[in-house]
């Protein structure tokens, strides 16, 4: 019986002793295979840090406006005997552009007249009889009056005939041409538009905050996506004397020079205005900050020059920065990174701090500051 128990107890060391020496075995091997397994290299795409000149801008949208613009119709009625006018064609203030039919009104005209002419001879006449006393002065009187109702009567025609001869009240180019020839036009139809295009006006609001940083005479740069390519300068001319309740926003209008007449009134329009002296800032493309509640990091690429094989030895070194204000795809950063530093713009999710990359910039990343959408 002792000597079974002893068997037995040899054989449960024997098998616990092989089990504890597996384990053994097993965690050797597997700290030997993690030290001889390398951290891949990651690839990521990088940009060079370098230092832009930047202003504090103040960015609103407004539209086009026209110094004159109206859209030209006649006061009376009537039917359209000519026009002297083609369609989105330059004038000159006082040109004429239409007529209406008014024979019947000048012909009323001369009979107005006819008449005025009498009364003044009747009252030159009795103005000289009244001296010998041939007549009263009474008549006089009379003839006098009767002579002014004429005239007024000849001037209230003539205002009538003139009524049916519609002349541009200022310099401009037309629109498309709403009448046509032997057409009957109610009053205030509606024959063509005329605006001024040079100069021009945008109109944009800003929030009270900015009425600070603007006045009367300053600079302005506007842009409309007819050309991306194209910067349109102009002034302040005019900022409003009320804010709306509404919004807490402020009406400013500027006046831009247009001597191509490239913009025209009712256009959408981007307003940019300088409000500091110029400032130099490390900029970056968006894509470069990975942004954290416990503060922003970057990843610079450091080289540690090269390997056996004639390799760069490149690794990512993670490092706070603080970001300033942000314009099209840029940011600035104000510390944290200097001019000639490589930074990583695309793959940061793989790194971790000292991992080792691999630099592609097949694909460039994004660093424009007036980006465009494009049309497809």
């Amino acid at each position: 019986m002792l000597k079974r128990m002893v068997i037995m107890l040899a054989l449960t060391g024997l098998v616990l002793g092989a089990v504890f020496g597996f384990q053994a075995f097993k965690s050797v091997m597997i700290a030997k295979f993690m030290t001889t397994l390398s951290n891949p290299p990651q690839t990521v795409s990088t940009t060079t840090a370098s230092s832009q000149e930047w202003r504090s801008q103040l960015e609103a949208v407004g539209s086009l406006r026209a110094v004159n613009g109206a859209n030209l119709s006649g006061q009376v009625a009537g039917i359209v005997s000519a026009v002297h006018f083609e369609s989105g064609a330059d004038v000159k203030k006082g040109d004429l552009l239409l007529e209406l039919q008014a024979e019947d009104d000048k012909a009323h005209l001369d009979a107005l007249k006819a008449t005025a002419s009498l009364a003044r001879i009747t009252f030159e006449r009795d103005s000289n009889l009244v001296k010998t006393n041939a007549v009263s002065q009474q008549t006089v009187d009379t003839d006098k009056g009767n002579l002014r109702n004429a005239e007024a009567l000849v001037a209230q025609q003539q205002a009538l005939v003139d009524y049916k001869s519609i002349a541009a009240p200022f310099s401009g180019r037309l629109g498309i041409r709403q009448v046509d020839l032997g057409q009957y036009l109610a009053a205030g139809t509606t024959i063509v538009t005329l605006q001024q295009l040079d100069p021009i006006l945008v109109d944009f609001y800003l929030p009270q905050q900015a009425l600070s940083q603007i006045k009367v005479g300053q600079d302005v740069m506007g842009k409309v996506d007819t050309y991306p390519n194209k910067t349109f300068v102009g002034k302040i001319t005019a900022i409003n004397s009320l804010v709306d309740t509404t919004t807490r926003n402020v009406q400013v209008r500027a006046t831009m020079q247009n001597d191509e007449n490239l913009l025209l009134p009712g256009m959408f329009a981007t307003v940019d205005i300088d409000t500091s002296a110029p400032q130099k800032f490390v900029t970056l493309p968006q894509t470069a900050i990975a942004y954290n509640s416990y503060g922003n990091i970057v990843y610079l690429v450091d080289d540690k020059g090269k390997d056996e094989k004639g390799q760069p030895k490149l690794f990512a070194r993670q490092t706070f920065v603080t970001t300033g204000a942000t314009r099209g795809d840029q940011v600035a950063v104000l510390t944290g990174v200097k001019d000639g530093d490589v930074v990583v713009t695309a793959g940061q999710i793989k790194l971790r701090n000292g991992a080792p990359v691999i630099v592609n910039n097949a694909i460039p990343v994004p660093n424009d500051p007036n980006p465009r959408p494009v049309d497809r």
